[in-house]
């Protein structure tokens, strides 16, 4: 995993250049690495199961001030070609996250050859297992836990939650001016399921992003990823209610 000859510089370069969300890092961070001065990377879980595997790696830097910065790497082969892909973040919390994300084996999520218990010659069978997946998508979910809301750089993480929908109809600019004021926030996972989308696999998780504001407001903005795209592709769209999240899923599931 890591070459004991190569420069905190071209370590920090390797990680950047292969991480899909590099673009995705706060500004802030990013700003610090560029003077770090020395590293040093560890294996900090592992699971291997059914042909998939995941691994986090947490790389620790020194900076020039005397300070330690940390990125957690997520590495794994959930896509569709098989691949290892590695993502980047920043903290421990939203690598766990993701990590809970990828499709695994003997639990819930999906893994090659999965029918999910569907005829896979199709017929009534396929047709009552979509109509019970569109019902799962658009139930309204059971209460919940009163919320834990964490500071930890809030405002930043609205903005990119913003910054990656792809909808044309997500939250305007007033939205992202409100969020500015973010001290706190809690992400939970409202939704998650994999279905056939038009003879393909295709995946949808609904998240709740809950902002607490610095006059005492709270704000969510949901965000549906899938992959009911015309080429597989993952997806990230915002909304602004849960109402607006589940009926775009639902547009995406509906049975054609």
């Amino acid at each position: 995993m890591s070459d004991p000859y190569e420069t905190t510089e071209e370590h920090l370069e390797r990680l950047l250049g292969r991480a899909l969300n590099s673009f995705d890092l706060p500004d802030a961070a990013v700003e610090r690495l560029e003077s770090a001065l020395a590293h040093s990377t560890s294996l900090h879980s592992s699971h291997h199961s059914a042909g998939l595997h995941r691994e986090t790696f947490k790389h620790v830097f020194l900076l020039s001030d005397g300070s330690s910065l940390t990125l957690w790497e997520l590495a794994h082969n959930a896509g569709r070609d098989g691949t290892t892909r590695h993502e980047l973040y920043t903290e421990a919390a939203e690598v766990r996250l993701a990590a809970s994300r990828l499709p695994r084996a003997g639990g819930f999520g999906w893994a090659p050859g999965d029918t999910d218990g569907r005829d896979p010659e199709g017929g009534e069978a396929q047709l009552d297992a979509d109509l019970e997946i569109l019902a799962a998508l658009m139930a309204t979910r059971p209460a919940t836990a009163p919320r834990i809301f964490i500071p930890d750089n809030s405002a930043d993480h609205a903005r990119r939650v913003l910054r990656r929908a792809e909808n044309a109809d997500r939250p305007g600019p007033d939205a992202g001016l409100r969020l500015a004021s973010a001290v706190a926030h809690q992400i939970t996972q409202a939704f998650g399921r994999q279905c056939s989308v038009e003879g393909r696999d295709a995946g949808f998780t609904l998240y709740e992003h809950a902002f607490l504001l610095r006059d005492g407001c709270e704000v969510s903005l949901w965000e549906v990823e899938h992959t009911a795209t015309p080429d597989g592709r993952h997806m990230c769209e915002v909304y602004g209610t849960e109402r607006a999240a589940r009926e775009a899923m639902e547009l995406r599931a509906r049975v054609r």
